[in-house]
């Protein structure tokens, strides 16, 4: 389980390694080109129930800590469509996590 860390929020969001890692290609491409954009997800189990919502901004901090040491094998398909979502005014909305 990844996290990243947005503005000088201590709550880190947490996200699986692999979706992070496609999210971070595609936060790093709009951010470079100064576009800003939502980010939604479902909260993971052992957190408070619900949902959020960040307004991505190139001029917040913002930091990816993967718990892989490798990058994992990037899907060229997810990375289009989640750019297709941020570039949409409902911004990239994530599935719910999968319980195990």
């Amino acid at each position: 389980m990844g996290t990243m860390y947005y503005g000088d929020s201590a709550i880190p969001i947490r996200l699986d390694d692999v979706t992070l890692a496609h999210l971070k290609v595609v936060i790093a491409t709009k951010l470079r080109r100064r576009e800003s954009f939502t980010l939604s997800w479902v909260h993971v189990e052992g957190e408070p129930g619900g949902r959020s919502t960040v307004w991505l901004h190139p001029a917040i901090p913002l930091r990816f800590d993967f718990d892989e040491p490798e990058q994992p094998q990037l899907d060229r398909t997810l990375i289009h469509h989640l750019a297709a979502q941020a570039g949409a005014s409902g911004g990239i909305v994530l599935p719910a996590p999968h319980q195990a």
